[in-house]
């Protein structure tokens, strides 16, 4: 209290009792990768399309990086910190990470054959079909690493069958195939070519040596600030993808233990800090039954702060001029950050158009949906009319508690928004005013989050509860120094499962004897 010495009219400013929590960023992806320019292993903030392009350029053929930001920022999203892999810190901001741009690819037929990133020594034999009077459109190609044959395919060069070699050749670990835009698709005559050699690495020193990439450097240390290690000191990272794993694994710098062993490391960073899900992909060329086999065999995640998305998405990649297969991961990302502001944190992040998707890697049908969704594996679809949709929102956890991706990011904005919008309480005394003002204020805030929908009950009372007085504050608590306030919430679930049930009925009329 002041003191008053002299007679007079005194005005106090009074600290009001009401401390409003407000909700924090919900939408703030951080994203790990190779670039092609820009600074080594530290976190940089980026708000659009532009920014990041003058800082760590535009597109480079063989990596997802730019794929996946730009996939964010089409789709909504609003702030991604970005990590550039494959160098140390201390190299100069012009150092290249990433492949310069291939070769052009061998045209065969008006379709394009390239090697993939890292290839090199091999060529491509076209053959007639097996059998007798096979169809003239039919074909076999032979892929060659010298005079051995290493792959083989029985395609075709139709667009509307089964056997197109576009899609038959998705599973190449050596060639890429690709429609040559405005060419007529023919039969390519028999023949066998060489295919340039694909650039080695993504990442070359200063001296221009090849820089192998391992599963420690997208890890990281978090004390030397470097992977996504270096993302523990930025409190509002609510999302991580790193697109560019499966560029190192096509490449063949990590193979699939490799790739478990980072995704399990992003899954951990997640879980350490609380307040961000990871957005996983899954390996490329798979169908729906070796992405089954995968998810439970192979990499058998267990983590209600992570994700799974399945299959890739085809983009136009302007450094290769044609459309190209990425992971979905950054796509994924800016979809979550559209939903938040559109509909709220709540609301599942799912049935949602992807911008800039012109195609599938492989169009799954309702019954390969079935064994993937209960598996926790959260498909793309496209549907008639409706365009390339998010199809699922289950996070990879085995608890039903935590099934719903949207459960768990509503759980981890509550969270966050309550301990920022409390930070007063330290070393406030510690009493029944104490108690009351924090009750008051988390009601208030968990009030306005039950008006906007974001928990289930026709009243408050039924949406949540707050408890904070001398039943879970004892004195021996109190002599602790510790304030306990339990804090019960009722989430809203998705509709997942939508049930209509029909039945026949006849209307009868009783005939009742006078």
């Amino acid at each position: 209290m002041p003191t008053y010495l002299t007679p007079g009219v005194y005005v106090e400013e009074v600290q009001s009792g009401a401390r409003p929590i407000e909700g924090v960023g919900t939408a703030v992806a951080a994203f790990v990768g190779f670039a092609g320019q820009g600074p080594f292993h530290a976190p940089t903030l980026v708000t659009s399309w532009d920014q990041y392009t003058r800082v760590f350029g535009g597109f480079v053929e063989g990596t997802y990086l730019a794929h996946a930001v730009y996939g964010y920022f089409s789709n909504g999203g609003g702030a991604a910190y970005i990590v550039r892999i494959g160098g140390s810190a201390d190299e100069p901001a012009g150092t290249t990470s990433a492949p310069p741009k291939a070769v052009e690819p061998v045209e065969l037929g008006g379709f394009l054959v390239a090697a993939r990133p890292g290839v090199s020594g091999i060529s491509v034999e076209i053959a007639d079909a097996d059998g007798e009077n096979p169809p003239e459109d039919r074909f076999k190609l032979l892929v060659k690493r010298g005079d051995q044959v290493v792959e083989t395919y029985e395609t075709s060069s139709r667009k509307n069958v089964k056997g197109y070699v576009v899609t038959q050749t998705r599973a190449s670990k050596l060639i890429e195939v690709t429609e040559q835009r405005g060419a007529q698709q023919t039969r390519p005559a028999s023949q066998t070519l060489a295919v340039p050699d694909a650039p080695a690495t993504p990442a070359a020193n200063g001296a221009g040596e090849v820089v192998r990439i391992d599963a420690a450097e997208y890890v990281g240390d978090a004390g030397a600030r470097t992977g996504f290690g270096g993302l523990e000191t930025i409190d509002e990272i609510t999302m991580v993808a790193v697109p560019d794993l499966m560029s190192a694994f096509q490449r063949g710098d990590i193979d699939a233990e490799g790739v478990r062993t980072v995704q399990l490391a992003v899954i951990s960073h997640c879980e350490q800090m609380g307040d961000r899900v990871a957005v996983l992909d899954t390996p490329p060329g798979l169908n729906a039954q070796q992405v089954r086999a995968w998810r439970n065999d192979e990499a058998g995640y267990d983590s209600r702060y992570a994700t799974l998305y399945y299959p890739w998405v085809r983009v136009f990649d302007p450094a290769a001029g044609h459309n190209t297969t990425v992971p979905p991961s950054g796509h994924v990302a800016g979809v979550w950050a559209r939903s938040d502001a559109e509909r709220g944190v709540h609301k599942a992040p799912a049935n949602e158009v992807i911008r800039g998707a012109v195609d599938l890697e492989l169009r799954l049908s309702k019954g390969e949906q079935d064994l993937l969704n209960p598996i926790g594996v959260n498909c793309v679809r496209a549907f008639p009319g409706r365009g390339i949709r998010i199809w699922g929102a289950r996070t990879l956890s085995s608890d039903p508690a935590w099934r719903y991706l949207n459960v768990r990011r509503l759980f981890n904005y509550l969270e966050e928004s309550i301990l920022l919008g409390t930070q007063w309480v330290v070393f406030e005394p510690n009493d029944d005013r104490l108690w009351s003002s924090i009750r008051r204020n988390v009601t208030a805030f968990l009030t306005e989050e039950w008006r906007r929908g974001a928990l289930f009950g026709r009243t408050a009372e039924e949406a949540f509860y707050v408890k904070c007085d001398r039943d879970n504050n004892p004195q021996e608590s109190i002599d602790q120094g510790r304030v306990v306030c339990e804090i019960g919430v009722s989430p809203v679930k998705p509709a997942e499962f939508v049930v209509f049930r029909l039945a026949q009925f006849s209307d009868s009329t009783s005939l009742v004897d006078e």
